[in-house]
């Protein structure tokens, strides 16, 4: 069923997927030459939530991906608590105070005129259904002038010696609610490396709410055996654990030989992101059957303890909108010491959103933390260069990065340093990349065993590196998919995955070639990975497979 309301049967889909395949993608002009339909594309519509290659990933993005973000009421503007738009006077606390009493609120939108602010400290949002929006990503600009090491400290590293953690988490302006903010500010002064998800560094912070019977992937609704505490509405996570035999992350990697094969016990950065924690609202309780946003990403089998539970209280409906932040030019750092000159991070996020904001000179750009559920729009990356323009990671689920560009960096890169590009690890799954240029970068699969990600409809000079410790296991778990993919200088790697990546499809890629940093696959024998209409692109139809997703929910 369609949580909007419209039920979704094969005769809708395959309507649907007629409809697309023949070039009916909204906002999309015919591309020249002739419209090719892969043969996945058809497949996929008469069992859209179950293929065995293609994930479902209709609904990703804040609000199942609704076009229009909410429009909180206007609170206030930023210049009533002491913010001028000098350039020169610190304005963090003001930005800060107003946000804070939008929060106090009940929620609100915060504004910040055209101008340039000066920012000697890191924004934050901390409470629910607060909105910052500035005039627009050319008129407002936040000049940052400090690093998160100067502001909280040195973030420790589970590499020990001295690897920052910075490298890959916290924002000079940061989204997450206050309960992981405070556990996290106490961890980086004892020098510790926080896991800081949905459950926190011990992954000890959740209540059970019920048991759930066995279920398959592609379901939208659970039995569980009791529902007293859920309501419609309500977040809980899905809690997945791990057996002895490492079933669950098998399941994860499509199962069969290859990954029953596989050594999983020498693994232990990957073994310490699990249990899988995957947050979901309910939308209808009838007895002791649950109705889902989304349908379930895996199977539910007894073997993997399977409950809904409680979790660290999300921060939801806030977002950040139409700004520049501009961070003081510095050199950027060798690999893995990052100051944290970074942008935007969403942590413990459900529901929220970035859109028409630009970071320049970051040593990051933009993160989801164990965020869920959260929408990046019209986002952008210039300036000196970063080491992750965009990173997903800790259980990062069901979010949509559209119209993003990461532009060429504007001075070459220092010695010691690694650009990684559109980056995703740590069982994340489901997360979306959709109309996106890449003036530098890759597709950054970083260990940790990510599943059902999809990048569509993307132009990439693909001059980057992934990363990722070998105890992190696997470059890519099932149902990896790249759909129309338009690589300028014709390096495979990480672009063409039919050899790499299990159960998984590469429809419409321009023709590649192998150099480079060259991978071998995880598992051994037959990947069944698909691979359509290589050497073409743009008449693929559908041409963008997020786009098509979502007119399949009509």
């Amino acid at each position: 069923m369609d949580m909007s309301g419209t039920h979704l049967t094969r005769r809708t889909l395959l309507a649907g997927a007629t409809a697309v395949a023949l070039g009916a993608t909204p906002g999309r002009a015919a591309a020249a030459g002739r419209p090719q339909t892969p043969s996945l594309w058809r497949e996929f519509g008469r069992t859209p939530f179950t293929h065995p290659q293609i994930p479902y990933v209709g609904r990703a993005g804040a609000r199942a991906g609704a076009r229009r973000l909410p429009r909180p009421r206007v609170f206030a503007d930023v210049t009533d608590y002491g913010a001028v738009a000098d350039g020169t006077t610190d304005c963090a606390p003001a930005i800060n105070r107003a946000l804070a009493a939008a929060g106090r609120a009940g929620g609100g939108t915060v504004t910040v005129p055209p101008g340039t602010f000066r920012i000697d400290g890191l924004i934050r949002i901390g409470d629910s259904n607060v909105v910052l929006r500035g005039a627009g990503s050319g008129r407002t600009t936040l000049h940052a002038t400090k690093n998160l090491t100067e502001l909280i400290g040195v973030y420790g590293s589970r590499y020990g010696g001295d690897k920052s953690s910075w490298s890959w988490a916290g924002g000079l302006v940061w989204l997450a609610p206050h309960a992981r903010w405070d556990s996290l500010v106490a961890a980086v002064r004892a020098r510790a490396w926080p896991f800081e998800g949905w459950t926190g560094n011990q992954r000890d912070e959740w209540t059970p709410l019920t048991a759930v019977e066995p279920a398959g992937r592609g379901s939208w609704t659970v039995t569980v055996a009791d529902a007293s505490a859920l309501h419609p509405g309500r977040l809980v996570l899905l809690r997945l654990a791990d057996d002895p035999a490492h079933t669950l992350l098998q399941h994860m990697a499509g199962g069969g030989p290859g990954p029953a094969s596989y050594s999983w016990d020498d693994k232990t950065k990957l073994l310490s992101y699990v249990p899988y924690e995957w947050p979901v609202r309910v939308t209808a309780v009838r007895g002791r059957r649950i109705t889902l946003e989304r349908p379930l990403p895996l199977d539910v089998r007894p073997e993997w303890n399977p409950q809904l539970t409680t979790h660290v209280t999300e921060l939801t409906g806030s977002g950040v909108e139409g700004l520049t932040l501009d961070v003081v030019q510095t050199p950027q750092s060798p690999h893995l010491l990052d100051k944290g000159y970074n942008g935007v991070v969403l942590q413990c996020a459900y529901d929220c959103w970035v859109d028409d904001v630009t970071v320049t000179n970051v040593d990051n750009g933009f993160g989801l933390v164990a965020a869920s559920a959260c929408t990046l729009r019209r986002t952008r990356v210039t300036g000196r260069g970063s080491h992750h323009p965009y990173f997903c990671r800790e259980g990062s689920h069901d979010n949509l990065i559209e119209d993003f560009t990461l532009e060429q960096r504007t001075v070459p890169a220092p010695p010691n340093t690694q650009l990684h590009g559109i980056n995703v690890e740590g069982l994340s799954s489901y997360n979306v990349w959709s109309r996106g240029e890449m003036q530098m970068g890759t597709f950054d699969s970083h260990r940790g065993l990510p599943f059902a990600d999809v990048r569509t409809d993307i132009t990439v000079n693909n001059n980057g590196r992934h990363g990722g410790d070998a105890s992190a296991g696997p470059l890519f778990g099932a149902r990896f998919t790249h759909w129309n993919i338009r690589v300028t200088n014709g390096r495979a790697g990480l672009m063409k995955i039919d050899g790499l990546a299990p159960y998984s499809a590469t429809v419409g890629l321009g023709t590649v070639t192998e150099y480079d940093q060259t991978d071998v696959p995880d598992f051994t024998g037959d990947l069944h990975s698909r691979l359509e209409l290589y050497g073409t692109t743009d008449a693929v139809r559908p041409r963008n497979l997020y786009e098509a997703q979502r007119e399949l929910r009509r």
